[in-house]
């Protein structure tokens, strides 16, 4: 009896293939993740689940269904939703500027009954999916564009301006970052970076006199010298640092790190933790969680290049180098390599709203590997 082999850039691909075609390794290393992040918070809080570690628990749980069912929807389904949820986030972010909460000086949370969402976050990836589908219609050559390049650069300067104004310059930092290599890998051509990055140098000093607030002034100038304000401004950064350094290469073990638990560190659930685990587990289990970054990124990258196609291989290279700009900006910011900024450790810092995007983010990823062999369409009349 012939049997036809199974075809899997058909529509209807079984759920139950689709189960089987998850990255199960991956969801592996970034619960892995996620329960070190479990103990740190269990940490932080002297040793008790609550505030933080029963709360994030429960979280990542529903984050990790949420997952699972992205994975299974098809990968043009979401080229199909890109538009709008890009546009839904953006109303997001205006909504913030009319009505958003305060909190931390600054105005970046909308409250929805019991629930607080930072539409910023959501930004990072509906960002990402309408450059990819946006993107993905393009051939290499018309990237560089004038015509075709004015539409993604307003689609990535909206969001940016809108978080600067909460203000929330390292979100801001990071959708640029992100906004600017989807067009890289896309194919910009040198000829547009190179004046660029120019332009930028150029436009600092007219960025410091005029558009930065005067707390984001400070954190450069204590980044440059923190020694100068250490009881006031460099605070947060040289505690920081001692946690970091007086864990030595083991570190002094859990719950024993003299500077998070008797609360010299600022921010320990959520910002500074890293600096939790540099203390507590020592330069052996720092580098131990950045290897386990480097395996999920690396398996990121390997889900890009198995894509049949564009739009699938820049959502992939999206999500990626966005997870890769969290762990850069907030490992560099603790380390007092770079001023600080708002930026959480992934799957590590405390926090609902950053928790779900990076998860979705991770859904949308393996949507692409679970439908790497589906062509999708260059243009939306043949999408689903």
């Amino acid at each position: 009896m012939n049997v036809r082999p199974y075809d899997a850039s058909k529509r209807d691909i079984p759920l139950t293939v689709k189960l089987t075609k998850i990255d199960w390794g991956l969801v592996v290393f970034i619960t892995l993740i996620a329960c070190a992040g479990f103990t740190m918070l269990y940490s932080a809080a002297g040793g008790s689940m609550s505030p933080w570690a029963a709360k994030q628990i429960v979280r990542f749980v529903l984050a990790l269904g949420m997952l699972i069912a992205v994975a299974c929807v098809d990968v043009r389904v979401w080229m199909g939703l890109a538009y709008p949820s890009y546009a839904v986030s953006l109303l997001l972010l205006v909504a913030v500027e009319l009505a958003g909460r305060v909190g931390l000086g600054a105005q970046r949370w909308i409250e929805l009954g019991p629930l607080q969402l930072q539409p910023s976050e959501l930004m990072k990836v509906t960002l990402i999916l309408a450059l990819a589908r946006y993107l993905h219609g393009l051939e290499p050559t018309d990237v560089s564009r004038p015509f075709k390049l004015a539409l993604p650069l307003v689609m990535i300067a909206a969001p940016v301006v809108l978080v600067l104004l909460q203000p929330n310059l390292g979100t801001a930092m990071l959708l640029a970052l992100c906004g600017a290599s989807l067009l890289f890998l896309a194919g910009l051509s040198w000829y547009w970076i190179t004046p660029s990055l120019a332009a930028i140098a150029i436009a600092v000093p007219a960025a410091w006199e005029f558009l930065m607030h005067d707390y984001q002034k400070q954190r450069v100038l204590t980044f440059l010298n923190p020694d100068t304000d250490a009881l006031g401004a460099g605070w947060n950064i040289t505690q920081a640092k001692i946690a970091l350094g007086s864990g030595g290469f083991f570190g002094k073990g859990l719950m024993l790190g003299t500077q998070s638990q008797l609360n010299f560190l600022p921010e320990k659930e959520t910002d500074f933790i890293f600096t939790m685990i540099g203390e507590e587990f020592g330069f052996l289990g720092s580098i131990a969680l950045l290897l386990l970054f480097a395996i999920v990124i690396y398996h990121g990258i390997q889900i890009a290049m198995s894509s049949r196609s564009q739009f699938g291989r820049l959502l992939a290279m999206g999500v990626t180098v966005n997870f890769f700009l969290y762990i850069m900006i907030n490992g560099l910011m603790v380390m007092g390599l770079i001023p600080v900024v708002g930026i959480p450790m992934p799957l590590i810092s405390y926090g609902g709203t950053a928790l779900i995007t990076v998860m979705f983010g991770f859904g949308l990823l393996m949507s692409v590997h679970v439908h790497r062999q589906v062509e999708v369409p260059r243009h939306s009349s043949g999408m689903i």
